[in-house]
């Protein structure tokens, strides 16, 4: 991984020195790790990695549910570092939902958490091998195709996929009912009517892509891979899995070819991560620029209020560049 990704040294020590008072703060608040809904109102406390995993805990579970972000909006999620009472608050969760690979520091204090109820979205559905280029068309679920300067390993943009988000939710609906199994009830409600929600963008993605004159799109990082397998497009990212990772010479060569061989009309651009990189290329290129959200956090510059808001307004960026009508 980018060396960004990786805990400072002072964040392992201070995440190793206070393992645990998370662990005694776990058992003091509640012997057997499920907590009992210690939140306010008698509300199951759940602790959420970032975004996606938030909108997850609180569309699940509703009004019996407290749900704490550790990610705030505006921060790239890959960045994150825990302050010492960010991971005491972990240790005194009745549940956890996270994305294991994303966020080394998540995964270091959730490990020594000592919480029984863990959702990994990582176990929930498949992970794949993304490299700088995913091609929808020639590579079955499961295939790999990275070029050589791209970061191999798993990618972690499940939530960009409403299918694989769907199964995520399914696993999600199954620990918080075990955490507080007398709304296991309304936990499956609440799920039922997520689910239906996201086949029908699914539908809408399916859909509104159908009559495109382009398949191949350009964006900054490599986020929407398992978006471009679903409703085979080519994603041609100009740096790897992480967001700030420079591009190449050749990599930079290879985008300006494949841009005018597959007609490329725009190159997209995140509101987080920094987009001097991808307006430099459509300058060079001549293209236009426009918004494509990983939908890592919402913000005041999103297009659109949650998950669903932004991800329409994603579908509606693709189809203008696509030329989908």
């Amino acid at each position: 991984m980018n060396v960004r990704r990786r805990i400072s040294t002072a964040a392992l020590a201070g995440a190793s020195m206070l393992g645990l008072l998370a662990l005694s703060a776990c058992s003091t608040s509640d012997a057997n790790g499920s907590g009992g809904g210690t939140g306010s109102g008698g509300k199951l406390k759940v602790t959420a990695s970032f975004y996606p995993m938030e909108f997850l805990a609180e569309q699940i579970g509703g009004s019996h549910v407290e749900v704490s972000d550790l990610t705030k909006p505006g921060v790239e999620p890959h960045d994150l570092d825990l302050t010492p009472k960010q991971i005491a608050q972990l240790g005194e969760s009745d549940a956890i939902v996270y994305l294991k690979g994303l966020q080394p520091a998540v995964d270091s204090a959730v490990k020594q958490s000592g919480v029984q109820n863990i959702a990994d979205a990582a176990a929930l559905t498949t992970l794949e091998e993304h490299g700088t280029e995913v091609d929808g068309h020639h590579h079955t679920t499961g295939d790999n195709h990275s070029h050589s300067e791209s970061e191999a390993g798993k990618d972690p943009h499940i939530w960009l996929d409403p299918v694989k988000y769907a199964e995520v939710a399914k696993g999600v609906n199954a620990t918080l009912a075990k955490a507080a199994p007398e709304h296991k009830a309304d936990f499956q409600k609440n799920t039922d009517a997520l689910v239906k929600k996201l086949d029908g963008l699914n539908t809408a993605f399916k859909d509104g892509l159908k009559n495109r004159t382009s398949d191949t799109f350009v964006t900054t990082h490599a986020a929407f891979g398992y978006l471009a397998e679903r409703y085979g497009l080519t994603e041609e990212a100009i740096s790897g899995i992480d967001p700030e990772s420079e591009p190449s010479a050749n990599r930079v060569k290879e985008l300006h070819d494949l841009a005018k061989e597959h007609h490329v009309s725009t190159i997209f651009f995140e509101t987080i991560a920094n987009p001097a990189t991808a307006k430099a290329l459509a300058g060079d290129l001549n293209l236009k620029t426009d918004v494509l959200d990983p939908l890592e956090g919402i913000t005041d510059k999103s297009r659109g209020k949650d998950y669903f808001g932004v991800m329409q307004a994603n579908l509606a960026a693709l189809q203008k560049a696509l030329g989908a009508k």
